[in-house]
């Protein structure tokens, strides 16, 4: 998931909350010309952010399309939405899919297992699954010794050939390739291919103890980091641990870590990705007590080898759910990838690109196609104009996946991405929000003062981006006086 920094949450807030405002008045005028002028509120917030006009995409509408716009501004201009592409994913997905889908990752015995050995390799067959945390890894391998096998005489052999994708340098989008929002999607993705760093004082020893999760075989991680001055406040306190990845097996740390922060946790993208999951499986099986007398590698399963079993994922609507809620970028992706594959058998960003777009001309021509690259707006090509995105929502609003796709999203100043917004509208918008370098934008349905339910889609593309959030917040302010968000209620 992409960390929002303080200052774009904010700005995402203050930009969400004028158009918010606007439809906290009773009644909402009909009168404003489309693609003719903005508010004059929302003008002058512009101009004191150094913004210019053009740099903005804005559109209201009521959620049942029967009325023309109530705001509108350049809205047939593709714009960088960042992470509120992930609507188009998870819509698409959701549609075509269904909210009940699973992936299955089918694991078989290469072998006969005799006196609590497996003779022969284990074969474990990724497809897709974007949810193959910790818990349900550690449930795979005790289903394995629920079968009696507590050693293994041969190898366990990874299949991960049903994504074809191309090399992924995970450096190359903001060269911080430690970040979990820059791994690369996998068949046998574990755990989104991060180590969970759980950090805790020890005053008494005078360091913070640090456990890792999973247990990756072969990597000598440190232990402990040497606390911070009794007076150092927590602050900045990953910069102030100075993360060294210097040696690809071994996360090491050469600062600091402040006391007063309590416990934390931390989430890394350790070196060679590509290995993730053998190190993760091996490391685990492991642990658990188990033995391998051969090697974790990449492989493929034999022809004709029927699975011991399959690993269920969680429902799509789940999925989509920590999607939507989180900003999970390389779920997003599987999702995307999914698509392809479903299409094509072939789950390639290509066939999965193509998918998508044939399924959008299905339903509203080929007018205002997105530009999805990825699916997951972790993307400096990604675009969409505020009238597609808005035509989708309104689409989605009567589907039979509503239920699933609207609750999905992060409620205003209640959960997700969203949950920290101090907006006196908490509660009354379901809402998606993304930021990028110089990107910023949100989109979702808000609940008027009215009783109507609206449309929102707010964009902005432009270097001062982040300058925008106090103007939008006094212009919000402003508005809030004149009336109030009536209490939310939810979507049935």
């Amino acid at each position: 998931m992409l960390q929002t920094p303080f200052f774009l949450r904010k700005t995402l807030s203050a930009l969400g909350a004028s158009l918010l405002a606007l439809l906290a008045q009773p009644a909402l005028s009909q009168s404003l010309p489309a693609d003719t002028r903005i508010p004059a509120a929302v003008d002058a917030a512009l101009q004191r952010a150094k913004i210019p006009r053009d740099a903005v995409s804005l559109l209201v509408m009521n959620v049942d399309g029967r009325s023309p716009p109530n705001l509108a501004w350049r809205t047939h201009q593709a714009m960088n939405p960042a992470s509120v592409m992930k609507l188009v994913t998870t819509y698409a997905a959701l549609d075509q899919l269904g909210p009940a889908y699973v992936w299955r990752t089918p694991v078989y015995l290469g072998g006969p297992v005799v006196d609590g050995a497996l003779r022969g390799n284990l074969y474990i067959q990724g497809q897709g699954d974007p949810k193959l945390v910790l818990e349900r890894l550690w449930l795979m391998l005790r289903r394995l010794q629920g079968m009696g096998i507590k050693v293994i005489v041969g190898d366990i052999v990874l299949d991960r050939s049903a994504f074809q994708l191309p090399a992924h340098d995970a450096a190359v989008f903001d060269n911080e390739p430690w970040r979990p929002y820059n791994a690369s999607p996998d068949a046998l993705l574990i755990n989104y291919k991060a180590v969970a760093l759980n950090i805790a004082p020890d005053t008494g020893a005078g360091v913070a103890r640090i456990q890792y999760d999973p247990p990756m075989f072969g990597m000598e991680n440190q232990q402990t980091v040497a606390l911070a001055a009794p007076t150092s406040d927590c602050g900045d306190w990953r910069s102030k641990m100075q993360l060294d990845m210097n040696n690809p097996q071994r996360i090491a740390f050469n600062g600091s870590y402040p006391a007063s922060c309590g416990d934390k946790s931390w989430s890394i993208a350790p070196a060679q990705p590509e290995r993730f999951a053998a190190k993760a499986i091996e490391g685990m099986w492991r642990e658990l007590g188990g033995k391998l007398t051969g090697a974790v590698r990449d492989g493929s399963v034999p022809q004709g080898l029927q699975p011991a079993f399959q690993l269920e994922s969680p429902a799509l609507s789940e999925v989509v759910r920590d999607i939507n809620k989180y900003s999970n970028n390389i779920m997003a992706q599987h999702v995307l990838l999914t698509l392809g594959m479903q299409r094509t058998g072939v789950a390639s960003f290509d066939s999965a690109r193509q998918s998508l777009a044939q399924w959008w001309a299905a339903r509203w021509g080929n007018a205002e196609q997105p530009v999805v690259d990825n699916g997951a707006g972790l993307s400096r090509n990604a675009s969409i104009t505020a009238s597609g995105l808005g035509q989708m929502l309104q689409n989605a609003w009567v589907s039979p996946v509503m239920p699933e796709f609207v609750s999905s999203m992060p409620i205003v100043g209640v959960d997700g991405t969203l949950r920290r917004s101090k907006s006196r509208f908490a509660g009354a918008a379901h809402l998606k929000t993304g930021s990028l370098r110089d990107s910023a934008a949100l989109a979702g349905y808000v609940d008027g003062a009215s009783g109507q339910r609206y449309v929102l889609v707010a964009m902005a593309n432009h270097a001062n981006a982040a300058a925008a959030r106090t103007a939008w917040i006094s212009s919000m302010a402003k508005r809030e006086r004149l009336a109030r968000l009536p209490p939310y209620s939810s979507v049935r």
